[in-house]
């Protein structure tokens, strides 16, 4: 019987502390909506971590809505694909950082027989020799129709030497 009553206290202490937990954010993290982009509604464009010797940024979904929230590049992939990566940059060296510190990318888009559209725009952004490492996935649809491609991004950018 002992048994049978704990196991509810347990649970309900449990799920107290984690939920207290999962609403703080660590003194190393700035959840950022860097200037020049449109303000997003419900989340954060970044996450800037503290490393010590350098700072992660851990970029939200970036798809081709410029400054203003308006879509550039209707119905042309590409078109969109130098929107997303021109708000990653944005991002990035609002950090202090350039596209060289990108080190992680993935892609979301609605048809993946159109790679070879995404990497002529990604090849104005990165270092083509070394570029970062990446996913690509098809996906059935984005937030809105009109949106053809979605691109994460995860950079590191080294602190100065002191």
């Amino acid at each position: 019987m002992m048994k049978k009553q704990v196991l509810p206290i347990l649970l309900a202490l449990l799920m107290t502390g984690t939920a207290g937990i999962a609403q703080q954010t660590p003194a190393n993290v700035k959840l950022v909506n860097p200037a020049g982009l449109h303000t997003p509604n419900g989340y954060s464009h970044m996450a800037e971590i503290d490393l010590g010797n350098s700072t992660m940024l851990i970029i939200s979904g970036q798809v081709a809505l410029d400054k203003n929230g308006a879509l550039v590049g209707k119905d042309d992939l590409e078109k969109q694909a130098e929107q997303a990566l021109e708000n990653i940059k944005t991002i990035v060296q609002s950090a202090g950082g350039n596209m060289s510190n990108v080190v992680k990318m993935s892609y979301f888009m609605t048809d993946i027989s159109k790679i070879a559209q995404v990497r002529a725009a990604r090849d104005k952004f990165v270092n083509t020799a070394n570029p970062p490492a990446s996913t690509s996935v098809q996906v059935s649809r984005l937030f809105r129709e009109d949106i053809l491609i979605e691109i994460e991004a995860t950079a590191i950018i080294p602190k100065p030497k002191q």
